[in-house]
């Protein structure tokens, strides 16, 4: 299958999941609001996810993924399926000793991840309290994780991208009856970390039924060290440090969103809406160049390699910059619509609106950073992002304590862009001057040229919130501005790909054929 079959059919499942995970947010906020308890208990998601991006989507995939694909390559599926034993049998050794030490030490741990919250006794408790219900959710996640490595490195991507569909289904589900009912905040908190554990627990069933289905469930024994387990962890220890800079920077932003009321809930929300687009993008752009890159170098196809990297920097700037204008855009009815319910009021949509836009800023660059990585991590190099990433963590640092004082939750998403930018500068810069990575003159002028697109059709845009005026104001009638919103979604996405097929930057004719090629 095609990269952009492929990419298409990861992507679009990522939408599915972010549109049910839209209506889960919009419960959410529904009858949690931004509030104490909804600080408490994103601070208690945040955490689990923390170690799962570190354990298993950072360092696991980034080792795992090129040695796994080489050996699919070089040994055949029998000694690709022994060397995922040996590996997954470290993972879960290291996942069961950091869920054991969670679970005692939580309150002491939670110290020094949300210190603004030890002056107030009712909402560290019901973080500590939350955060022991939902990290097992690591455990579930990280084994799904690395069985859905090994389904991508075999090119079967559908179980691995449905599977977060499931999590929000089990949320949704949970969620549903309490919008209805008059709990107490911390009761509803409570029911959605018990909902949030079962989701995860379904996630890792669906992945697992597709793996065995694959005949490649790897076998899970006392870990033992050998020369593949070794480079494993050479490969994966600086990826484990890159990682660890980047949870860094999620956790010096939750330090210092700590320190301030209802800013964790800001952040989080506004997070949930970029993560639309970069899931959809960056994320399914990564999941199907990281193989796709690593199959080729195995087997000595540099040129194909090199367009493969080509056509995923074209792909994700394509659809990324559009995406970021939109988002700055139309920023405010967007939050308005989705989220102004319930306990979520007026001025609530104003907070989460000013942060997206500073995330939209740096959106092209979050998903560039997901193209630019695979050209290292499938020439087994974690070493040199290590440094990249140090080097934003710096920078973002720096910048959130800077910019918090006098822009709040603004301050602290525009240093992460700032930051993922200058990741990007790095990571491009270094990987051409090792001749992995060129832009001919031909696509730098692409690039200016879906630059030009996208301030024509954001231009369009926000004239046209301009004129719609009174729909998008608080307290207006709901299915009007659903309607509304659709219709600028639909207008949007029809003038950006018309202007794409005009000046021949993307014909349609041309990407009907790359979804119908097969390899």
């Amino acid at each position: 299958m095609s990269l952009t079959r492929n990419f298409l059919s990861v992507g679009g499942l990522t939408l599915v999941s972010r549109i049910f995970g839209f209506v889960r947010d919009a419960l959410m906020a529904a009858v949690l609001g931004i509030s104490p308890v909804s600080d408490a208990f994103n601070a208690a998601f945040r955490f689990p996810n923390l170690f799962r991006r570190l354990f298993a989507e950072g360092a696991f995939n980034t080792a795992f993924v090129p040695m796994f694909s080489g050996a699919l390559e070089t040994q055949g599926p029998d000694g690709a399926k022994e060397l995922a034993s040996r590996i997954m049998s470290w993972l879960v050794a290291v996942i069961l000793v950091v869920t054991i030490l969670v679970e005692i030490f939580a309150p002491q741990i939670m110290v020094a991840f949300v210190p603004g919250f030890v002056g107030d006794a009712e909402k560290f408790d019901l973080t500590v309290f939350l955060t022991r219900i939902m990290f097992p959710y690591l455990a579930c996640m990280s084994l799904m994780a690395a069985y859905a490595a090994i389904l991508n490195s075999m090119g079967r991507f559908f179980a691995a991208a449905f599977a977060p569909i499931v999590l929000n289904i089990v949320n949704i589900g949970a969620l549903i009856p309490l919008a209805i009912l008059t709990l107490e905040a911390p009761d509803t908190a409570f029911w959605v970390a018990i909902a949030t554990m079962l989701g995860g627990i379904a996630q890792l069933a669906l992945v697992w039924w597709a793996i065995r289905r694959a005949g490649m469930v790897p076998r899970i024994r006392l870990p033992r060290f050998d020369a593949d387990v070794r480079r494993f962890w050479l490969l994966a220890v600086p990826a484990i440090i890159a990682g660890g800079i980047t949870q860094i920077n999620i956790f010096v932003g939750t330090i210092i969103a700590s320190g301030a009321n209802e800013v964790m809930s800001i952040i989080y929300n506004a997070d949930r809406l970029y993560q639309l687009p970069l899931g959809i993008i960056g994320i399914a752009i990564g999941t199907v160049l990281l193989p796709d890159l690593s199959r080729h170098l195995s087997a000595g196809r540099d040129v194909e390699a090199r367009q493969s990297q080509s056509y995923g920097l074209f792909l994700s700037m394509f659809l990324s910059m559009p995406a970021a204008g939109a988002l700055i855009a139309m920023a405010l009815p967007v939050v308005r619509v989705l989220f102004e319910r319930g306990a979520f009021g007026a001025i609530d949509s104003v907070n989460v609106s000013q942060a997206l836009i500073a995330f939209a800023a740096g959106l092209p660059a979050f998903v560039l950073i997901r193209v630019l990585q695979p050209g290292f991590f499938s020439r087994k190099d974690t070493k040199t992002p290590t440094w990249f990433a140090a080097i934003s963590l710096v920078i973002n640092i720096l910048l959130s304590l800077a910019l918090f004082g006098p822009l709040k939750h603004v301050g602290i998403a525009l240093a992460t862009s700032i930051a993922a930018w200058v990741n990007v500068a790095l990571l491009a810069t270094f990987l051409a001057r090792r001749g992995h990575f060129t832009i001919s003159a031909a696509e730098w002028k692409q690039q200016g040229l879906i630059l030009a697109l996208t301030l024509v059709m954001s231009g369009a845009l926000w004239g046209t919130v301009l004129l719609l005026g009174p729909v998008f104001d608080p307290g207006y009638f709901f299915p009007a501005q659903a309607l509304a919103m659709l219709a600028l979604c639909v207008v949007g996405a029809g003038l950006y790909f018309a202007l794409a097929h005009l000046t021949r930057l993307q014909p349609l004719g041309g990407l009907l054929r790359r979804l119908q090629r097969r390899r």
